[in-house]
């Protein structure tokens, strides 16, 4: 039996006392990443959809089709799609933990809520972006080999990697967007569904912005900084044939603004509730 009883001080455990730092949260918040089923299935999802879009995109292409494009075009037309379960994995980081009110036993054994919600902050950028890079530069990679003839004449090496990890980051910040947005709300469905609301209402609405001349300079405006053509210029998709790569980082660093914004919003929210 463990622990010595004193006269004086009574029981003594032999167990160490440690004080609580933020690398014990972010082993809790990975031990959690590893076994809540809903997470992981989150990120099946998003590999099975990128790489499955990406190789079924590259595999009916010629190495003609290249010649205008970069050999990242199949890896974004997949993680277009793929993007959604990284979202919600970011939103079921914390909004899961609410529903099932398992939040409670997380602030009682860590009453410290902000290192909880960095801990989560961190885990989920590193997963979600390790997830993503991996999968975009798989599908890239087996691009390369599948049409990497004469007819797709050359290309820079260093501009498709910048574009991979610029593009990973767009998708990470957009997942961390979704976690700040699931700690506010507290709310697994209305936080995914906010999401997917403003990734789809930026594309949208220029359709009907363009209709009058004195919004089309808004609605331009509106549709540059959309997910999609966010995403696709972080990539360096040129927009045409005379165009060349774009760097797009005017997206990121406004998309990095904008989740910036809402992750200062969840701290204090956090720490203003009861729960």
């Amino acid at each position: 039996m463990s622990g010595t009883t004193t006269a004086t001080q009574g029981y003594v455990s032999d167990i160490p006392i440690t004080r609580p730092t933020l690398g014990h949260a972010v082993l809790s918040e990975w031990t959690k990443v590893r076994t809540v089923r809903s997470t992981v299935w989150s990120l099946i999802a998003t590999v099975v959809v990128t790489v499955g879009i990406g190789m079924l995109l590259a595999s009916n292409t010629d190495d003609g089709d290249y010649s205008f494009q970069p050999f990242t075009l199949p890896a974004l037309m997949g993680i277009m799609l793929g993007q959604v379960g990284v979202i919600t994995l970011g939103v079921l980081m914390v909004a899961s933990e609410h529903g099932t009110g398992l939040i409670r036993t997380t602030f009682t054994a860590a009453p410290d809520r902000y290192r909880v919600l960095t801990a989560k902050y961190l885990v989920f950028a590193a997963l979600a972006f390790a997830v993503v890079l991996g999968s975009v530069t798989l599908v890239t990679l087996m691009t390369m080999v599948l049409h990497a003839g004469p007819g797709a004449g050359p290309h820079a090496f260093g501009r498709a990697v910048s574009g991979l990890v610029g593009g990973s980051a767009y998708v990470t910040l957009l997942g961390l967007l979704g976690l700040a947005v699931g700690a506010l709300l507290r709310h697994s469905v209305g936080a995914v569904t906010t999401m997917l609301g403003a990734l789809a209402l930026p594309a949208i609405m220029p359709t009907f912005l363009f209709i009058w001349e004195r919004t089309l300079h808004v609605g331009q405006l509106l549709l540059s900084y959309s997910a999609p053509v966010g995403l696709a210029s972080v990539f360096g998709m040129p927009a045409t044939e005379l165009d060349g790569p774009q760097s797009g980082l005017p997206q990121l660093l406004v998309l990095a603004g904008i989740t910036a914004a809402a992750v200062f919003a969840s701290y204090r929210s956090v720490a203003a509730r009861d729960v």
